[in-house]
């Protein structure tokens, strides 16, 4: 294996070690007993999400993403999933906003826990990794371009949920394939 790979695993198991596996859970709770989740995440982070999301449908939960059409109001039971690495974007201020306006529960998952994205949820998850936030000069940490590396470790936080959602929700393997789409 080349120094980069063994460089760029070794820094995503950097990253994941550092996540509190009690908020892990705490998170699942959340979602495992929410009427509906709603997501929202921009950009490559976003593209990690849909992954998550498309999970929870084969989990058998009420699911959407902001953005389709068919993106139910949001309202008391529901859970609106924000991931802000850098800790503040615009939209995700807004949207939040709109989301516990409505009485629904916000779970944000970062890694600038001190964001004001953070700051207006519920529950938070703190990925510690390299985002757009601080990939510049001497805050630059990672061999990962960018906000690569918080990406990366959404992909491991999200199948390591997926499974703790497994066992919560009573689902097997077969259940979550019977809910794959056929129309591929």
């Amino acid at each position: 294996m080349s120094d980069l790979y063994r460089s760029a695993i070794d820094e995503l198991a950097g990253a994941v070690s550092g996540i509190d596996d009690a908020r892990v859970d705490e998170a699942c709770r959340l979602v495992a007993n929410a009427r509906h989740i709603c997501t929202y995440a921009g950009g490559r982070e976003g593209l990690q999400l849909k992954g998550f999301a498309m999970r929870l449908f084969h989990l058998g939960r009420s699911v959407s993403v902001v953005g389709d059409m068919t993106v139910p109001a949001l309202g008391e039971g529901d859970v609106f999933l924000v991931v802000c690495g850098p800790g503040e974007i615009s939209t995700s201020l807004a949207l939040i906003g709109v989301a516990k306006a409505a009485g629904a529960k916000i779970v944000v998952v970062t890694a600038q826990p001190s964001g004001r994205v953070p700051a207006l949820a519920d529950h938070v998850l703190t990925i510690p990794a390299q985002t757009m936030a601080d990939d510049q000069g001497a805050n630059a940490s990672s061999v990962l371009p960018m906000g690569s590396l918080f990406e990366g470790a959404l992909f491991v936080l999200f199948e390591v949920m997926v499974l703790k959602l497994k066992t919560l929700l009573g689902e097997s393997s077969e259940t979550m394939r019977a809910r794959h789409t056929n129309m591929e």
